[in-house]
């Protein structure tokens, strides 16, 4: 764990997937794009990152809970069978995690830092501050390693 990292905790809305990760990032980015914006019911997607080091657990001990739709070439994401909970938006190759900071037992401390896709989001909201923001393009362009 690192000044910029912390361990965190969660769960699912029923309760019946919980999860750890030891070295989560402090910082909320929020995604505009469409596909996000449709997976969050309306809003941006607001995650922090879990690096590729997290542990899910199926609390009920009848079944693995944990539904994965796979969304892109590069990317899935998982939900609770039980709840429909959207639990995590992971890049295939790099195997890291991107967790809803809605999920985070502690919430305290977090700070939102970064907004992508901008160029998607929609006129009806607008996110409070000064906030960093990409386009679609320059996400690409950045990380197009973490989604070879």
């Amino acid at each position: 764990m690192t000044d910029d990292t912390r361990s965190i905790s969660g769960q699912c809305l029923c309760g019946a997937v919980t999860f750890k990760a030891d070295a989560a990032q402090r910082h909320v980015a929020a995604c505009h794009c469409a596909m996000c914006r449709r997976w969050a019911g309306g809003g941006p997607f607001m995650a922090v990152n879990c690096g590729t080091d997290i542990n899910f657990e199926n609390a009920i001990a009848d079944g693995d809970n944990i539904g994965v739709f796979r969304s892109s070439e590069w990317a899935e994401r998982g939900f609770c069978k039980a709840c429909g909970t959207s639990l995590f938006y992971r890049l295939v190759d790099a195997g890291v995690y991107y967790v809803p900071v809605g999920l985070l037992e502690d919430q305290s401390g977090e700070e939102l830092n970064l907004q992508i896709f901008i160029d998607e989001k929609p006129a009806f909201y607008e996110l409070a501050g000064d906030i960093p923001a990409m386009t679609g393009e320059e996400v690409f362009a950045e990380f197009a390693d973490e989604t070879d």
